[in-house]
């Protein structure tokens, strides 16, 4: 006899999977940008094809700190290390303000 399959409902996302998993709306908004800008970082790494310890160097931190990164450590990383991280890795970063939905 066929099982069953349990019936699930979706829940749409609200554009922020930090909100969405229980986070206050503060913390999923510094949350979100710090993955955001974690994420760019990893894209420098990966597009110039560096190693760790080159992309130490580069980003002026250690190779550990960039394990951690690529881990995905994000409670280890300030928006304002990421920022300046991705300033020297040649990068500019803007900002862009807009009405909550």
């Amino acid at each position: 006899m066929p099982q069953r399959r349990a019936r699930t409902s979706a829940i749409p996302s609200t554009g922020n999977i930090f909100f969405d998993v229980g986070f206050s709306t503060k913390e999923a908004e510094h949350l979100k940008l710090r993955a955001q800008l974690m994420d760019a970082v990893r894209q420098v790494i990966q597009q110039r094809d560096l190693t760790q310890a080159q992309a130490a160097k580069l980003l002026g931190v250690t190779q550990p700190r960039i394990s951690d990164l690529i881990r995905g450590k994000i409670d280890l990383f300030s928006m304002d290390t990421l920022v300046s991280m991705l300033a020297l890795g040649g990068m500019h970063v803007g900002l862009t303000i807009e009405a909550a939905a």
